[in-house]
């Protein structure tokens, strides 16, 4: 009998919630972002509705311009993910914790050790958002003039992720002995020098830590620009991607999918997850009046901020909130998939400024959906069924009480259709996702070299 096909879920963490103004939000946490009783909640509560993992984006930098001009953003202060989600492995049995790690402004040997670390001390649960920073203002924190160009972020980016693979995969997993009448800690034989030298890094190796119980951690990537689809197709198991409608989404997942047949990989090898910020009310006016009230707590200095984000060549001064947006011109050494995104949902909806920036206020350019919990199951069950996601990372909008709503809410409906797991599938978060464990690409080799011989 053929298993049914069901959702994977994330639970995408950020601090008092997703929407921008949401920490002046009642119900909202307000210093959420170093309160670790508050992480600790959020992460109990997902893994006792099953998700497969928390998710936790980062940057190196502070977003959105000098701190100076920051005063009225609430997202400021917050841990940085590895050390949180090692303390929060503690308090946790199944769920995944999946950490952003910057290619551009991190080394390759310290972060497969930190991720080797977090793999160990979670028993196999650990997970690593790839990202190459679309954050300019993180150059001056690294000694840096400017932002590295888009190309060769990618370009390391590729060359980065396959020395972290080559050092978790410096020891065999049976390698350590430790036979105390011998005298013998490990078999030579089985460790495996990486030896790298590359344009951008010349690693020897080995790691100091054996390899992660899940062989590696599992590979999660958010870029959705040509360069970031062709690196998720090589590299990446899971993708977080921002799209607005089916049809976009479509293409999107039919897209990455497609490529994946070049470097020898399949279709369940890679599970595609758009974020979703649900607004949840036991009526339809209830979640529209919820709705109303987060938008209504959005101070107007936040609402010209978040358009000044996109409108790099435009005197926004001339305008009201009330014009029609004026067409997005020019390109960014950031985030070129959101850009375009953000490009679209201005001229595709003949948007208003303040239709607009309202758009990009929940969560970024992320699909807004609004309504009962019926209907927030159809909508996320629409998109599963055609061809669009495997799953969703949900992005609640204030926390911890929008995930609260969705977990008490929602997923009862997804399991009684049969789209969500009533119990986890397995111990580690690859097994939990349906993803095959990696073999260790040298003790493969190396086989493969005795086979020859004989």
């Amino acid at each position: 009998m053929v298993k049914k096909r069901q959702f994977r879920l994330g639970a995408f963490v950020q601090a008092t919630g997703h929407h921008i103004s949401a920490w002046r939000h009642p119900d909202a946490q307000i210093d959420a972002g170093e309160n670790f009783e508050h992480y600790q909640q959020i992460t109990q509560t997902a893994e006792r509705s099953l998700f497969d993992a928390v998710f936790l984006a980062d940057s190196p930098g502070i977003w959105g311009g000098p701190p100076e001009s920051q005063k009225r953003n609430g997202k400021l202060a917050r841990f940085e993910p590895i050390t949180l989600f090692s303390a929060l492995s503690a308090v946790t049995k199944h769920i995944g914790f999946i950490a952003t790690a910057s290619t551009t402004y991190e080394d390759p040997y310290t972060l497969a050790r930190k991720f080797a670390s977090l793999d160990h001390l979670s028993n196999g649960r650990a997970g690593w958002n790839v990202v190459t920073t679309g954050n300019e203002s993180a150059a001056g924190n690294f000694g840096l003039e400017r932002h590295p160009d888009h190309s060769d972020r990618y370009e390391r980016a590729e060359e980065f992720v396959q020395v972290v693979k080559g050092l978790w995969d410096s020891w065999e997993d049976d390698v350590f002995i430790r036979d105390r009448e011998s005298g013998i800690y490990f078999d030579s034989d089985k460790l495996h020098i990486l030896n790298h030298k590359g344009k951008h890094f010349s690693v020897k190796g080995p790691l100091n830590v054996s390899r992660p119980p899940q062989g590696y951690p599992v590979i999660v990537q958010a870029g959705a620009s040509e360069a970031g689809r062709e690196l998720a197709a090589k590299t990446a198991e899971v993708i977080f991607t921002a799209n607005q409608t089916l049809a976009d989404a479509q293409e999107f997942y039919a897209d990455v999918k497609g490529r994946l047949a070049k470097y020898g990989r399949s279709p369940d090898d890679l599970k595609i997850m758009p974020g979703a910020f649900p607004v949840i009310g036991r009526t339809e006016a209830e979640a529209q009046e919820k709705y109303e009230f987060l938008q209504s707590l959005i101070h107007p200095d936040v609402a010209w901020g978040i358009l000044r984000n996109y409108y790099k060549d435009v005197d926004l001064s001339q305008y009201s909130l009330d014009d029609p947006a004026p067409e997005i011109s020019g390109e960014t050494n950031n985030n070129k998939s959101r850009l375009k995104l953000v490009k679209d949902l201005a001229t595709r909806g003949r948007l208003t400024l303040r239709e607009l920036y309202r758009s990009l206020a929940t969560a970024r350019g992320h699909r807004t959906i609004i309504g009962t919990p019926e209907s927030i199951a159809d909508q996320l069950e629409e998109w599963f069924n055609n061809g669009a996601a495997d799953g969703f990372n949900i992005m609640p909008p204030i926390l911890p009480t929008g995930l609260d709503d969705f977990v008490n809410l929602v997923v009862p409906i997804l399991q009684e259709r049969g789209l969500f797991r009533t119990e986890y599938e397995g111990s580690t978060l690859r097994e939990n996702l349906g993803l095959r464990r990696p073999t260790n690409q040298f003790a493969v080799k190396q086989v493969e070299k005795t086979l020859v011989l004989v």
